[in-house]
């Protein structure tokens, strides 16, 4: 045996207890047949199926008043959920939405990118409005990266040069996601459990970091933030494990942004810098696919995005179409399905949640974009190349409003006729039902079908 082997299988043995052992659900020495059961307790997923802002953090917050666990997976302060809990409005942007319930856990797992000055801000923020101890309820992942001030700095000037070369910019939120998930990828980042640790060390691994940049920037300041983030930090991987395959639990995680903001199956590059599709779940926490239960997909009644394209003005309007995390107007337009059964498609929707269906109670008549046609023949995907997508034309269906207030509607029967039918043309449509329709700010606005 090397003296390698020696030294590791002698840290094994300080570190790992029989407990630890049996915990991990090892064969006993006998022998004995592994159990074909202990799968564990299932993970219940919440997803955008367009470009963001559909009010996953409203559907979170109802999923959430019974949770043990709620985690985000992926994704920084580019993320913007508001809650809206009796008569308060709460904006999360790093926390999960689920933070509200003071019965469950928290959890900020692995594939997030953590700018802390940013995150302690929104805590303190939100606790003035009656969020309270929310450190106490929050785990983060010691595999997560720290978002510095200077990767802001740097998307920022990324989005000048941009605009500058080619005469437009991607429209990021410039709080630096993109440059973090560029140093994680090039292996120079730097993660929460190196900052706890000697802080020397931290302090030569931040000066290469910067130096990969090529820039000068202000000096570090994160060290004041360690102390207090310590007792919040907890092995991820080790903690989702425990609460997997420990006693029954019911854990949920928050999506953020959504399936057409995915760095692989977005509208590229106008794009964020991580998976936000189911994938996301399991590499951003440590889970296994085999524990992913349900996958619930959250859909606005009409599209919006910040991005290209023309505002509907009526929507945007009514609607409050404005970003929670930028403060930038939403391009807004009919729902389309195409990109909703694309969105369907790469995560396996077992549900959808329809939210802001009160939005369209003013309107004459409402078109459904169904299908999409190139060259005059309808074409069974979503495009990958943007040039390509700007040339199909949208087939639309056209339904008559039902020009009815639906804010106060509770229950499936209280929504007008010609709302039900535009609601089931939809779900046929992408052959997923659509478990909540929504119709206010408010959880209790959330009608829920079975």
């Amino acid at each position: 045996m090397s003296d390698g082997q020696t030294k590791a299988t002698t840290i094994m043995s300080l570190n790992w207890s029989a407990k630890d052992h049996k915990n991990m659900n090892q064969p006993a020495a006998t022998g004995q047949k592994r159990s074909r059961n202990d799968a564990g307790n299932k993970a219940t997923v919440v997803l955008g199926a367009q470009w963001g802002d559909e009010g996953k953090g409203k559907v979170v917050d109802l999923l959430a008043t019974d949770a043990d666990v709620v985690c985000r997976c992926q994704g920084g302060n580019n993320a913007g959920h508001t809650v809206v809990v009796d008569g308060k409005e709460y904006d999360f942007h790093l926390l999960p939405s689920g933070i509200i319930n003071s019965k469950s856990i928290s959890l900020i797992g692995n594939g997030v990118v953590i700018h802390l000055p940013g995150l302690f801000e929104e805590g303190d923020k939100n606790e003035k409005k009656g969020l309270k101890g929310w450190e106490k309820r929050l785990i983060v992942s010691d595999r997560a990266h720290i978002v510095f001030d200077f990767h802001q700095v740097v998307d920022g000037l990324q989005e000048t040069e941009r605009q500058a070369q080619e005469g437009k910019n991607i429209g990021t939120t410039k709080k630096g996601i993109g440059p973090a998930y560029s140093s994680k990828a090039s292996r120079t980042g730097l993660r929460v459990c190196d900052l706890l640790g000697d802080f020397k060390d931290f302090s030569m691994k931040f000066k290469n970091l910067v130096h990969q940049f090529q820039s000068m920037y202000p000096a570090l300041t994160v060290d004041e933030y360690a102390e207090r983030l310590r007792p919040m930090v907890r092995d991820g991987v080790y903690y989702m494990y425990e609460a997997l395959h420990g006693s029954p639990k019911k854990i949920l995680v928050e999506g953020a942004n959504a399936a057409l903001l995915d760095i692989d199956f977005g509208t590229y590059p106008f794009v964020t810098s991580s998976n936000c599709t189911v994938g996301g779940a399991c590499t951003g926490l440590g889970i296994p696919p085999l524990n992913i239960g349900d996958v619930f997909g959250v859909s606005k009644a009409y599209t919006t995005r910040v991005g290209i394209g023309a505002v509907g003005e009526l929507l945007q309007t009514r609607g409050h179409e404005v970003g929670v995390t930028t403060g930038r107007k939403r391009r807004c337009g009919w729902l389309d399905l195409v990109i909703v059964r694309y969105a369907h498609m790469i995560n396996g929707f077992t549900a959808i949640a329809l939210t802001k269906l009160d939005i369209l109670d003013v309107l004459d008549e409402i078109k459904v974009g169904v299908a999409y046609k190139l060259n005059g023949k309808r074409i069974p995907h979503f495009p990958a190349n943007m040039d390509v997508l700007h040339k199909v034309e949208v087939e639309y269906e056209t339904f008559p409003g039902w020009k009815t207030d639906t804010s106060a509607a509770r229950k499936w029967n209280d929504l007008p006729a010609k709302a039900q039918n535009y609601i089931r043309f939809i779900e046929n449509h992408i052959g997923v039902p659509i478990k909540w329709v929504g119709v206010g700010k408010s959880r209790e606005c959330m009608i829920q079908m079975f």
